[in-house]
């Protein structure tokens, strides 16, 4: 809990901070640096953590809860404040700053002992038996050289034993498509087969254009002494080699010494991906897990500023997916540190930004499989927030929507959808008791949504998070800018921060747009996101209008009922829970409505003489 007279004192102090450019270093209890931030204006920036702490984000308001003190040191200008920052976040890694996460570490190459070699990587601690080559930095670079290697000379990548393994069973499918020597068939010669092990080490170790020249020597010198299936390897060898490097070139032609950044953004963790380009080729490619709930901008600058602190080998241009927060300021850093001018560039089209893209759904991937959902949800789910301008991606949707039948039936419907799919078990029906006489859909919103968040209140307090308890980043409303602003209306009056949009359709009720309080956004233009709305709107509808038709046909039921002598509402209501349809109460015998819930022998023989009325002679 936080502790709200700490905070007003934590307020006071802030407030006699001067207006200048600055660090801010927050202390716990223990006096231990927890999070390091640098302000243009100190006061501004420091009291803006000790006010309104329900617009803070969890992230930052469980620091702010941690703070017992604060320090900070006046700096000359915005530019030295960036710079100490830096300084000294690498000194006192505080808890709250931005954590990287990453797959790094050293990676070897490794061939097994033995006559049979087998060709794999591994990572941190090389093994102890066979040979090693490394240590690399880069898991990426040694995972691809393995697997071209073993591609190119068709070595076996199974988990089967030779010669223990010989004939043992079909050979898999590598065999098949001329991946693999096939050599648990038995019929390939030990030579043979080390000599193609040798081939692939030199491939490991040397340039393709080289190992390509010394294969066409020995495919020549195979020719002379009439070794034809020798040179026919070698020949075929020689083709993967220049096919591998002729798509690699393809893909990397014009894009010299840049890096690129990109990322995808989940509920509280954001997936980065860097590709480092060096003399026109791909030479590394690193993922990182940010445990964050930033702003994207103010992410990219602290990824920024922690990826290159200790990396000496600064590009010329650095190529990022979005804004940067003090981008001018980071550059103008990385140029001194580099010893040269370092740009960042957002490209908007042509190579740069199909680069860019494909950087975005490595990002997307990393973050999928670190948070076991699948890579077109988050990317999804990412375009999403882009389009909307949400600072995360949802992960957790709720969607309402009004249907009546005249002014006796007006209910409400609720549908959530959780990582992009359906979560059937949160869906809500509503029937709307306020709203009499003509109907009135924005009313009836308010009910709807004001129910539905007094129950999150309710649920909060009790520490529930299922449910009505959770608390959704994302509503989207069947309608356009009246009904977003009968929701908004609702959450600003119960002091909620969370994104509305309104789902408009056309004139033959197909998606067209969201609706916000500015305008409308297009969608028609993101195939995938117009996809994903148009499921959601059409789920909502089709679940609020099926409540609404059973209400319906509820309701007539009871009022025919009703018209029976000695059947009031509370009866009719009964019966109709009980026997479910009319055809039923009307099939059943008088004993049979008399053990109905809330029925006597005299309310009975009064209802089964209504339904079934004796005609004269």
């Amino acid at each position: 809990m936080v502790d709200m007279e700490h905070i007003a004192l934590l307020r006071k102090k802030a407030n006699e901070l001067p207006l200048q450019p600055g660090v801010y270093l927050m202390r716990d209890k223990d006096g231990v640096i927890i999070y390091i931030g640098k302000a243009k204006r100190l006061k501004n920036r420091v009291t803006s953590y000790f006010r309104a702490l329900d617009s803070h984000t969890p992230k930052v308001l469980a620091m702010v809860e941690n703070v017992k003190d604060f320090d900070y040191i006046l700096t000359d200008s915005e530019f030295e404040a960036l710079v100490l920052e830096s300084s000294l976040i690498k000194q006192h890694s505080p808890k709250y700053n931005i954590l990287l996460k990453d797959d790094k570490g050293y990676f070897y190459i490794h061939i097994t002992d033995g006559p049979w070699r087998r060709i794999d990587w591994v990572k941190s601690k090389p093994p102890k038996d066979g040979q090693v080559i490394g240590p690399y930095t880069s898991s990426y670079v040694v995972s691809q050289t393995v697997e071209q290697a073993n591609k190119i000379f068709m070595l076996p990548t199974c988990k089967r034993q030779f010669p223990q393994d010989f004939c043992k069973g079909r050979p898999c499918l590598n065999f098949h498509i001329k991946q693999c020597m096939g050599v648990c068939t038995g019929k390939i010669p030990l030579e043979q087969y080390n000599e193609s092990v040798d081939g692939a080490l030199r491939f490991i170790k040397g340039n393709s254009q080289g190992l390509c020249e010394q294969l066409e020597e020995e495919m020549a010198k195979a020719a002379e002494n009439l070794e034809f299936e020798k040179a026919a390897r070698l020949r075929d060898r020689i083709a993967a080699i220049r096919r591998i490097s002729g798509q690699q070139k393809v893909l990397y032609a014009g894009v010299d010494n840049c890096d690129i950044m990109a990322m995808a953004i989940g509920s509280d963790r954001v997936g980065v991906s860097v590709m480092n380009y060096r003399h026109e080729r791909l030479c590394d490619k690193q993922d990182f897990l940010l445990s964050t709930d930033s702003d994207p901008a103010a992410v990219r600058a602290q990824f920024l500023m922690g990826y290159y602190r200790d990396n000496f080998d600064l590009p010329r241009q650095v190529y990022l997916d979005g804004e940067c927060e003090d981008g001018d300021l980071i550059a103008r850093y990385l140029t001194e540190r580099a010893g040269h001018k370092v740009e960042l560039v957002i490209p908007q089209r042509g190579q740069k930004n199909q680069l860019v893209e494909l950087c975005r759904s490595n990002a997307a991937q990393y973050l999928s499989h670190r948070m076991k959902a699948s890579g077109k949800e988050v990317a999804l789910l990412d375009e999403v927030a882009k389009l909307l301008g949400l600072r995360q991606s949802p992960q957790y949707i709720e969607a309402y929507d009004i249907s009546n039948i005249g002014a006796s039936t007006i209910v409400g419907g609720m549908v959530a959808f959780e990582g992009a799919k359906p979560l059937r078990s949160a869906y809500r029906k509503f029937t709307i008791k306020s709203v009499a006489g003509a109907p009135d859909d924005y009313a009836s919103m308010r009910e709807m949504l004001t129910r539905r968040f007094e129950r999150l209140r309710e649920a909060g307090e009790k520490g529930g998070e299922q449910g009505f308890g959770r608390r959704p980043d994302l509503l989207l409303i069947d309608g356009g800018a009246g009904h977003v602003a009968a929701a908004k209306e609702v959450l600003d009056a119960m002091g909620l921060v969370i994104p509305c949009f309104g789902m408009v359709k056309d004139d033959k009720h197909r998606t067209r747009a969201i609706a916000s309080d500015g305008g409308e956004i297009q969608i028609s233009a993101h195939k995938s996101v117009f996809s994903f709305i148009t499921s959601v709107q059409d789920e909502v509808h089709r679940y609020t209008i099926s409540f609404s038709r059973k209400k319906h046909r509820t309701t007539s039921l009871q009022l025919e009922l009703m018209n029976a002598p000695g059947i009031g509402e509370a009866r009719a209501r009964a019966l109709y829970k009980h026997f479910r349809t009319l055809d039923k109460i009307r099939a059943a015998t008088g004993e049979e409505l008399e053990a109905a819930p809330g029925m006597n022998k005299r309310a009975a023989n009064a209802l089964y003489e209504f339904l079934h009325p004796q005609t004269e002679e």
